[in-house]
């Protein structure tokens, strides 16, 4: 009888068991779902936001051109024409020579020859902005209006030294660009080349500014380039770089280009050296600069230590003009001027730009070394002679 109850007992109990036994696994099994179920749905959120941002960006389509019907109708096509005069055959002048092929040939010949550039025009008044080769030695120069009006214009001066003229046209109602007030470009700003490339019309070319500054490139004699890489073509020259918002930041001048066509590296005249030629020009008619009469040699780290100087500055006077500012101040070839008015000059372009910042007929301090050691003198500068090119 107890025997039977014992084994009841334990049958009971390992029921008990079993039953709990397997509430656990279940249990158990399915949080481990759960959080199975869980993983895999974390997961899938993330490939999807990966996705999302991948196939649908937040950003928007900008289109440029509220910007090019801003400025575009300041943009005009410049044709210029020119008599060019043939020499003589060298046997023209011989009797026999004559006699055989005629007394006309003796005769120079003339003929017309015509180009095309682009311009800009800055104001209301009608003065525009181009580079000077555009319009270089031209007998005439008309000027094609967007709107497809046409006038000839006059010439109101010309600057070689940084490659830009100014010239005026006479209209009613002439729409004038916007002029970009923002201090510096900045690289990567998005800008538009606006002109006449190849003659065929007016075009728009898009890209980004490369970089800032460029000089030494021996296009100018005073360099301060936009580099783009929106294309700029034969043609383009004298044209418009405005940036977003259709607003002129840059006179297009050159390429660099092996083929002759665009291969993404383009200069253009910052606003800033452009629009103080423009005022200049339109008020004395040429621009004023300051000149010391010299000529001048960069400085390497060999030159510099053995003038005994700590660090590559300064430049080195090559030449002197005759009776110039710097002869009549004492300066000789072979010197190194290292201060133009207490800044210290850093290479050849820089000393160029510190003078011809000056008004002429005012004085600036010039220190230097020479052959009797460090000297510090006072020059006069005058007018720079005009430079043809």
């Amino acid at each position: 009888m107890r025997v039977t109850k014992l084994i009841t007992f334990i049958i009971q109990f390992a029921t008990l068991g079993l039953a709990a036994a397997f509430l656990i696994l279940y249990f158990q099994s399915d949080k481990d779902k759960k959080v199975e179920n869980s993983s895999s749905q974390a997961a899938a959120e993330v490939v999807e936001l990966i996705e999302s941002v991948r196939t649908t960006p937040d950003v928007q389509v900008i289109s440029y051109a509220p910007a090019v019907q801003s400025a575009a109708p300041a943009v005009v096509n410049i044709q210029t024409s020119k008599i060019i005069t043939e020499q003589q055959h060298p046997f023209a002048n011989d009797p026999m020579f004559r006699h055989f092929f005629g007394e006309s040939m003796g005769e120079p010949r003339k003929r017309m020859e015509s180009s095309l550039g682009s311009g800009v025009i800055v104001s209301p008044q009608g003065y525009i902005l181009t580079n000077h080769h555009v319009i270089k030695a031209a007998d005439e120069i008309l000027i094609a209006l967007k709107d497809g009006r046409t006038a000839k214009a006059t010439v109101i001066g010309t600057d070689p030294d940084t490659d830009l003229a100014v010239l005026h046209i006479e209209l009613d109602e002439l729409p004038a660009i916007t002029l970009s007030t923002k201090p510096e470009n900045e690289v990567g700003d998005v800008v538009l080349a606006i002109g006449n490339p190849f003659g065929v019309g007016q075009t728009v070319t898009s890209g980004i500014i490369s970089a800032t500054g460029r000089n030494m490139l021996g296009i100018n004699t005073f360099e301060n380039f936009i580099q783009t890489d929106a294309a700029i073509n034969p043609g383009n020259s004298g044209g418009a770089l405005v940036n977003a918002y259709g607003e002129l930041i840059g006179i297009n001048t050159a390429i660099y280009s092996k083929s002759g066509g665009s291969q993404g590296i383009g200069f253009a005249i910052p606003l800033s050296l452009a629009k103080n030629v423009l005022t200049q020009i339109i008020e004395f008619g040429h621009v004023k600069r300051g000149w010391l009469g010299i000529a001048i040699q960069e400085m390497n780290p060999e030159l510099a230590k053995s003038y005994g100087l700590k660090k590559v500055y300064g430049i080195i006077v090559n030449g002197v003009a005759k009776t110039g500012p710097a002869d009549k101040a004492g300066i000789k070839p072979s010197d190194v001027i290292t201060h133009i008015n207490d800044v210290e000059v850093e290479s050849v372009r820089h000393l160029l730009n510190l003078v011809s910042q000056i008004n002429p007929g005012n004085k600036v301090s010039i220190k230097g070394i020479g052959q009797k050691g460090k000297f510090n003198t006072t020059a006069t500068v005058i007018q720079r002679p005009k430079q043809e090119k």
